[in-house]
């Protein structure tokens, strides 16, 4: 009999998120999503003439679209939170159609606007700033409009592109019903001899088993089932590559990574660098590849090996309150107020932590700005897991900071800095166990965890950059994104990546189909580039103490401000170079050459 997951209404309240916070019922979430399509609606009556005529009137129209906003965010965050981790309730996925619907009629009644004000003369919008000082307030959002107004288009077109995201969208929820809620999961016999269903949740995990048949079988078995459906996985990844040049071509964009990028106001050319400095320092991932081949002793190294420890685990079960503990000590050195935030977190609700059926894969942190985070675990008891807690609650102090410190506008921080709080809170924590560990075996353990970091995050983030890059530069060459096109060009760049070291067996050419961030276009680079930022982060916030700590907590309160580049600049990296991506990448080759020693003391 296979081990079965729990259904959602088993889990105990305790070890679910607290969506009460956000409404006392879920009455009082369809008056609250009512007002806000009546909101909308109010919107619809400022004209172009009103808004670009005056200052107080321009400021009326942001006072009335913040409150707008403020509800929204609540109603979404509400109706996504329960979606996702009942992701086969019907109930659930109605009321989340309910709210998508009035974000997207949000957006197409914003849309037109936007583009009034990204055409305003320079002359009239400084005049309105120091006749209404309160416009000031909202001078970000309008400056940012008018940063993009060469690719802004009409009032029409503009209004026509929004209301046609609904119709863009719906392939990545098919994606995330075909593969979370409709695909019957594998079993697998354990190394105990006992079926399991092999869940997303389940999947690494299982493939860190010590025993090479239950990883080879996990991996087969898992890949088959992708496998089985190569066609419709491949349809659905084109539509949505297809859907981001589009918009990309609409705004005229030279293709639709640089659309992506400047939508987040990141250069291009800090795409390429990573790329650029990966390549130049692949020979680092293929020694470490090597390494790994052989301290596990073995005459052939296969992709389903790869997550399996290098060393025996000494860090055994990790329960949820340990590392809860472990992460509030080593978030110390960022002060008392950082990690009296955190303990807020732990223990009023922000996570929902166990896996249940139907329970979205993963993990992620959303922000609510009038409320608090809320972060989705599906926590296996291990190391991966504890990094994964830190990681996320690093998300969730970000958006908590940005919230406190912002109007709602300026606290969306881009996406360019979302994963540098997460990963600087991994990197401190590493120091924190490694700092602790004298007995060399637990000492290799972790660092072979710390070696997977970079490979997870700087590599393979990378190799995922690339193939997204060059699958939209085959749509907007006018190729087609078949199956086996997509399955050739990712098990090339596999090899590429990981060397000639390992076997690139046949199932890891499917592996794309299996990453959900594929549908938040051009996301996965920031993985990577955050990675590098966070590590000098972190190392300079353990050398200079209190100033580096300054400058950081400064960095997560400034939302966005100012440019992520320049928000990061101020904190102390440029990410405009290659020079943080290459220190890191050196940091990996010092550990690979620590871990070769030790494995000769152990």
């Amino acid at each position: 009999m296979a081990k079965e997951l729990i259904k959602r209404d088993q889990a105990a309240k305790e070890d679910t998120w607290a969506v009460e916070d956000l409404y006392s019922s879920e009455e009082a979430f369809l008056e609250e999503a009512g007002e806000v399509e009546n909101g909308l609606e109010e919107l619809k009556n400022f004209t172009e003439e009103d808004l670009t005529g005056s200052g107080a009137q321009l400021l009326q129209y942001f006072q009335k679209l913040e409150k707008l906003m403020i509800k929204l965010d609540r109603g979404l965050t509400y109706s996504e939170r329960n979606k996702d981790v009942d992701t086969g309730e019907d109930h659930y996925q109605i009321l989340s159609g309910k709210m998508m619907g009035i974000y997207h009629k949000y957006v197409t009644v914003t849309a037109p606007i936007d583009t009034w004000i990204a055409a305003m003369e320079e002359e009239k919008i400084q005049r309105f700033y120091q006749e209404t000082p309160e416009l000031c307030n909202y001078k970000v959002t309008i400056d940012n409009l008018r940063r993009l107004k060469e690719h802004t288009l009409s009032a029409e077109m503009e209004e026509l592109l929004a209301s046609s995201r609904e119709m863009g969208e719906a392939v990545e929820k098919t994606y995330s019903l075909l593969a979370n809620a409709d695909f019957e999961n594998p079993t697998v016999k354990d190394g105990n001899g006992e079926m399991v269903k092999v869940s997303s949740g389940r999947f690494v995990p299982m493939l860190e088993s010590k025993d090479v048949r239950v990883r080879r079988e996990v991996f087969q078995s898992y890949y088959a089932r992708y496998e089985q459906y190569r066609n419709t996985f491949a349809s659905l990844y084109e539509g949505k590559a297809k859907g981001n040049c589009f918009y990309a071509k609409a705004r005229k964009y030279p293709s639709s990574m640089e659309a992506a990028v400047d939508a987040n106001n990141v250069p291009k050319e800090v795409y390429y660098n990573l790329i650029e400095a990966v390549h130049e320092n692949i020979h680092y991932m293929h020694e470490y590849v090597s390494l790994r081949k052989k301290l596990m002793g073995v005459d052939e190294l296969h992709m389903y090996d790869i997550y399996v420890p290098i060393v025996e685990e000494e860090t055994g079960k990790i329960t949820y309150e340990q590392a809860q503990k472990e992460i509030a000590e080593a978030l110390q050195v960022l002060g008392e107020g950082y990690v009296s935030v955190l303990k807020e977190g732990f223990e009023n609700r922000w996570i929902d932590k166990y896996e249940n059926e139907g329970k979205r894969s993963g993990a992620y942190s959303a922000g609510c700005f009038s409320v608090h985070p809320y972060v989705l675990m599906n926590y296996q008891y291990n190391l991966d897991s504890e990094f994964t807690l830190a990681h996320e609650m690093g998300h969730a102090l970000h958006s908590y900071y940005s919230a406190k410190n912002n109007n709602i506008f300026d606290s969306e921080y881009r996406i360019f800095v979302a994963e540098v709080a997460s990963t600087c809170n991994e990197a401190l924590l590493m120091h924190y166990l490694l700092e602790r560990t004298t007995e060399k075996k637990k000492r290799a353990y972790l660092i072979n965890h710390f070696l997977e970091q970079f490979r997870t995050t700087l590599y393979r983030q990378t190799m995922f950059a690339e193939f997204e890059l060059l699958t939209h530069q085959m749509v907007e060459e006018g190729k087609a994104l078949t199956a086996e096109s997509l399955k050739k060009l990712y098990y090339d760049l596999n090899v590429q990546y990981y060397g000639n070291d390992i076997v690139s067996d046949d199932e890891i050419a499917i592996e794309w189909a299996r990453i959900p961030h594929f549908y938040t276009n051009f996301y996965v680079y920031q993985y990577a580039t955050s990675f590098a930022a966070s590590m000098a982060l972190s190392k300079k916030i353990l050398e200079e103490g209190q100033p580096a700590v300054e400058r950081y907590l400064r960095f997560l309160k400034g939302g966005c401000s100012k440019s992520p580049i320049d928000l990061l600049k101020d904190a102390g990296v440029d990410m405009t170079t290659k020079e943080p991506i290459e220190e890191a990448l050196q940091t990996f080759g010092k550990l690979i050459k620590e871990m070769e020693e030790l494995s000769c003391q152990i």
